[in-house]
């Protein structure tokens, strides 16, 4: 895997099943158009921010639920060729149309897979982040998700992924710029920790915490900006 579509949208809690049963239907047409997984994740564990946040990343409503959600491909090229298919296969269309959620709110981007650890699997749990990085501390962000990775992976984590910018485009009403309030020069980084389960997370946090390792390396970016939560996979495949 080396290239990721990314996506948060913000559905009503009432809606849960009719959502997991139209991103069950859509799981086919990904991977006929490429994809090689998919996976939905609900949102279990996603604080209120003093600046940014999950919710305000999506303008979430009371009765709304916050989704983290990817599709990976082999490369971008792959990825491409699957939006342009996505965009004229007249069964998309008609899911589209039919969408229990406000896809206008949704903020989704391509991003190219910058640092990955662990071979992960069905996941039992995920916790999310998005943030802005300055694009001259590309590598210090690189050096600095790969130390964190070894950190999670050390103390339970399945797999870490941090994935780097490269489709991001602005949107009328919400972005993922906007969701981290990015300043000119800085890129978008959407990164993942998949853990087996939300039991497995919780110790590891405990323990990551607790290691003198995890303060050993200062973040390359505004750590007050980034935002993040913790999500229940309801689809992976």
């Amino acid at each position: 895997m080396s290239y990721v579509e990314a996506f948060v949208a913000a559905v009503p809690a009432a809606n849960k099943e009719a959502y997991r049963r139209h991103v069950a239907e859509a799981a086919p047409l990904f991977k006929d158009f490429g994809a090689t997984r998919m996976v939905e994740a609900w949102g279990d564990d996603v604080p209120d921010g003093k600046l940014t946040d999950f919710k305000g990343a999506v303008k979430a409503k009371p009765d709304e639920v916050v989704v983290f959600s990817w599709l990976e491909y082999p490369s971008k090229q792959v990825r491409d060729a699957a939006v342009q298919k996505i965009m004229t296969d007249p069964r998309m269309k008609e899911m589209g149309a039919s969408m229990p959620f406000d896809g206008s709110r949704m903020i989704w981007g391509g991003f190219a897979v910058l640092s990955e650890a662990g071979q992960g699997g069905r996941a039992g749990y995920v916790d999310g982040t998005v943030l802005a990085v300055p694009e001259a501390n590309k590598q210090a962000y690189r050096a600095f998700a790969a130390h964190h990775a070894e950190l999670f992976r050390a103390h339970g984590a399945s797999r870490v992924v941090d994935a780097w910018g490269d489709d991001v485009p602005d949107g009328k009403i919400t972005d993922y710029k906007g969701a981290v309030k990015a300043e000119p020069g800085e890129k978008i980084v959407y990164g993942w920790v998949e853990w087996p389960s939300k039991e497995a997370r919780e110790q590891g946090w405990q323990k990551v915490m607790a290691d003198p390792r995890m303060h050993e390396a200062k973040a390359p970016f505004d750590g007050g900006r980034m935002i993040y939560g913790g999500f229940v996979p309801i689809l992976d495949v």
